[in-house]
């Protein structure tokens, strides 16, 4: 709470910032063109050149460019041929994949920095004497900004007028310890609003602000991978280490075969083809995609690896303003002189009543939204919904209402808090009298109170009085109703303002629960998520508005309850079902925060100032959009674009797509690439050809075309049709867990066995025929593969077109190389309609092996499961 104050000395503040008109369009538009936007600018800009360059950097692109001089050079050795048409060829796919590598960089790249613009914070701007929110870049010196708790202030300036305001400059500092800023003190961008309001008059902005001056010379800092990439990079470096130990091998082996040229570069192209270097790529690439799509679904991602996280969550812990409900409040009941009215059939005597005209004027002068006219002089108004009601309903029944509030001059603001509950200001009116209005959680302003107003007099406040009120405010939320309770004080002692206040009635205000709220709470029941709304408004209200919604709950505590009990006793209560925590502050938001990640994978929503360490720590932070500060917004991983509690639910699903999207893109290359490894290593361990049963510009080809288009288009696939009513993954899964890997090695070995058959069967008409006819069968058989992933997913052929696309490009790429003069130079040769059967009835084959092996792995695994 606020010092006291002596209202009778007062020192007048330096008002002449709050009527002023600020800069016009003009001016600001020719300020902009000289200072440039208002932005901290990138040190290190991602060029699209090094982005191509760097796919270059990759081990196993520099080890096929060495076996390419390797090709070439060995034409000079004794008793060998030159190698020219190898070595350009190697050269070429080398080139094709590094330009497939920075289509996919630099489509995330791109992404990535769309996704970044778009995370502008806004700024309260008054311009031409209108008050406007714009984006925080189009500032410009000059600007006259409106600031207030829970703002990350826009750009360096100098405070016009403040009211109590405080704030956190520990991002310059490293002082934790709020500033408290009065008139002509300096503010600078970047820091944080905790307390108050103020006007500033900006004097610096961009690179030119202290925080761009910092800014100014330094390097990109480098962002800590996330748990998700950990786990991917080291899945690629032991499946290289176990690749290239198989390699090593068959190299050894190979030289008493092929001789040494061969030999090497077969184990090489092996090594590259079976080796997946490229699943980070294909990540990032998912990533941004799916972040892509989010924002679409009004989810914006400030941080690409949450988006994978956001589908690991198994509770959500949400608001219950401007979430489940619309935010879009609107005054529909008072009570004052003991008596209940309908705003909307009020008699004319009730609209002349002192009481009535008392606690309207109380509401719109207790507050600080700003009205403003558009250019069709239409009323808007900036500022928090709660005050907008109260303004609204002012206006609509007081005809003089504006003069009123123009006739008082505001001295000081205690403002609200999520502690105290309520709001004061201390005005002086045109007779330099001063007067004190409050406004405030019933419960709280009550006992805040020794008297009341009634029928035009003020008479004590009785015990009787208190409950008779109280029941009132009861039977208001009952009915989901926002109730807020309105006091006063003429000629304020030199005491406390905020005691001894006249109580003047009730406002109780109307937040109807949004109409997809319910079947988003469903959506997230059947999904094995948990629901938990964790709220400042009182218990009756949340928990009418949880019925209506369909949240299943099993009881509810209020925050001075949670006061009370240690963490054991928390922790029951929340294992007994209860989903509703009312009447609760930031801190207790933490503490819930905390008892529910030591099993879970929580998601946090907040809007306020004080939100901000919980949605800070959480696994997935959440901040509104509309209605939240920008503190927490920059303290939150996912920005809900409209504060709707089913985009919280869409990102789940997106979420879960993109990890199911990932392991489907391991599931395919991993499977074709030990069918691979297995090839190569059984014919060449135990058959005797003269040369290899797979050149290593063959490898290369089919390296290229199954971990080409068609690993990309895996990353768009859409969800699966009931990716919703399965529960979350538990907390340290791993990417390849017992399923999958069966998948990989049974199907995997499926596959090299019926393509060496297929091999064995052609042999008899030649090697060369035979070794066409087994590389296309590797090329076909990525339709076995992806078939199988669907029918696990329960998914379509054309759910993706894409991937269809993707498939038949490759298989059309592989026939024209075949039949076309091309094929000598990668030693094919065409099939005749015996291969062509003999291929297609392994296909079928191969399709319901896989078919019967995912069936039987995922009963298997369903069975373990329910055993444990």
């Amino acid at each position: 709470m606020s010092e006291s104050l002596n209202p009778h000395d007062v020192v007048h503040q330096d008002m002449e910032g709050l009527q002023a008109q600020g800069l016009s369009s003009a001016e600001a538009a020719e300020l902009l063109k000289i200072h440039g936007k208002n932005e901290i600018t990138r040190s290190v800009e991602i060029k699209p050149w090094k982005i191509f360059l760097r796919q270059f950097k990759s081990p196993l692109i520099i080890i096929l460019i060495i076996a390419a001089a390797i090709s070439f050079l060995a034409g000079y050795l004794p008793d060998q041929d030159p190698h020219i048409i190898d070595t350009v060829l190697i050269l070429i796919i080398v080139s094709i994949s590094g330009v497939m590598g920075f289509i996919q960089d630099y489509n995330a790249e791109r992404t990535i920095e769309a996704l970044q613009r778009l995370d502008m914070p806004k700024a309260t701007v008054i311009r031409e004497g209108e008050t406007m929110e714009m984006d925080s870049k189009e500032i410009v010196p000059g600007d006259l900004l409106s600031i207030q708790a829970g703002d990350m202030i826009s750009a360096d300036g100098v405070v016009v007028s403040a009211f109590h305001l405080a704030v956190d400059e520990s991002i310059l500092t490293g002082e934790s310890v709020a500033v408290k800023k009065i008139s002509e003190t300096e503010v600078f961008k970047n820091t944080v609003v905790i307390g108050g309001h103020a006007l500033v008059k900006v004097m610096a902005t961009g690179m030119h602000s202290k925080i761009g001056h910092i800014a100014h010379g330094l390097q990109k800092v480098e962002v800590e991978p996330s748990n998700f990439q950990k786990e991917l990079s080291l899945l690629s470096k032991k499946l290289s280490i176990i690749t290239i130990c198989i390699t090593v091998v068959i190299a050894i082996v190979g030289i008493f075969k092929f001789g040494f040229y061969t030999s090497l570069l077969t184990a090489i192209s092996l090594a590259v083809a079976a080796i997946p270097e490229g699943l980070p790529a294909v990540m990032v690439l998912a990533l941004a995609l799916g972040a892509g799509r989010m924002f679409k679904r009004n989810a914006l991602i400030r941080r690409l690896p949450i988006v994978e996280s956001v589908g690991a969550v198994d509770i959500i812990c949400t608001d219950k303003t401007g979430t489940l409900t619309l935010n879009e409040m609107t005054v529909t009941k008072l009570y004052f002189d003991g008596r209940e009215f309908i705003l909307g059939e009020l008699e004319e005597q009730d609209k002349n009543n002192e009481t009535f005209r008392k606690l309207m004027s109380c509401g719109t002068l207790c507050n600080n939204a700003t009205q403003n006219r558009r250019s069709d002089n239409e009323k808007t108004f900036i500022g928090d919904q709660t005050e907008i009601a109260l303004k609204k309903a002012a206006l609509d029944y007081l005809e003089d209402i504006d003069k009123t509030s123009d006739s008082y001059q505001k001295i000081d603001e205690i403002p609200f808090s999520s502690v105290r509950k309520m709001m004061t200001v201390l005005l002086k009116n045109e007779r330099d009298a001063f007067q004190v209005f409050s406004k405030g959680a019933p419960e709280v302003l009550i006992h805040k109170c020794s008297r009341m107003l009634e029928n035009g007099e003020e008479i004590a406040l009785t015990t009787e009085k208190r409950e008779e009120l109280l029941r009132q405010n009861k039977s208001f939320a009952a009915q989901s109703l926002r109730v807020l309770g309105f006091a006063y004080k003429s000629s304020p002692s030199e005491s406390d303002i905020e005691n001894d206040l006249v109580w003047i009635g009730l406002q109780a205000m109307i937040d109807p629960p949004r109409a997809e709220a319910k079947e988003a709470i469903q959506d997230c029941l059947s999904a094995g998520i948990r629901v938990i709304i964790i709220t400042g408004d009182n218990a009756v209200t949340t928990n009418a508005i949880a019925e209506q919604i369909g949240l299943r709950n099993n009881g509810v505590v209020e925050g001075p309850e949670i006061d009370q009990l240690c963490d054991e006793e928390l922790e029951v209560k929340i294992e007994s079902g209860i989903n509703i925590f009312a009447r609760t502050d930031p801190f207790h938001k933490l503490r819930l925060l905390e008892i529910l990640e030591k099993e879970h994978t929580v998601a946090m929503t907040g809007d306020g100032v004080n939100d901000a360490l919980a949605i800070k720590r959480a696994v997935v932070g959440i901040s509104m959009g509309e209605k939240g500060t920008e503190v927490a917004k920059q303290a939150s991983d996912i920005i809900l674009l409209d504060d709707n509690f089913r985009t919280i639910r869409d990102a789940v699903k997106e979420g879960r797509t993109i990890f199911n999207n990932i392991r489907k893109f391991i599931d395919y290359l991993l499977t074709c690439n030990l069918a691979e490894v297995g090839i190569i290593f059984f014919i060449t361990i135990f058959f005797s050809f003269d040369e290899p049963i797979l050149y290593p510009v063959q490898l290369l080809w089919i390296n290229l075309l199954t971990d080409g288009l068609v690993a990309l288009a895996l990353g768009a696939d859409p969800p699966a049709k009931d990716i919703m009513s399965h529960p979350p993954r538990e907390n340290g899964e791993p990417l390849i867990n017992k399923k999958l890997a069966w998948l990989i090695g049974l199907i995997g070995i499926k596959k090299a066995i019926l393509l060496v058959g297929i091999f064995l069967i052609i042999l008899p008409y030649g090697l060369d025929i035979a070794r066409s006819t087994l590389i296309t069968g590797i090329v076909l058989f990525e339709f076995v593969r992806i078939g199988a992933i669907r029918y696990d997913e329960n998914l379509g052929w054309f759910d993706n077109r894409w991937l269809v696309g993707g498939l038949v490009t490759s298989v059309f790429l592989h026939v024209i190389i075949t039949y076309t003069a091309i094929n000598q130079y990668f030693y094919l040769v065409p099939l005749g309609l015996f291969e062509w059967t003999v291929l297609m009835v392994g296909l079928v084959v191969g399709y319901f092996l896989a078919i019967l092996i995912t069936k039987g792995v995922t009963n298997y695994v369903h069975r373990r499961q329910e055993f444990i």
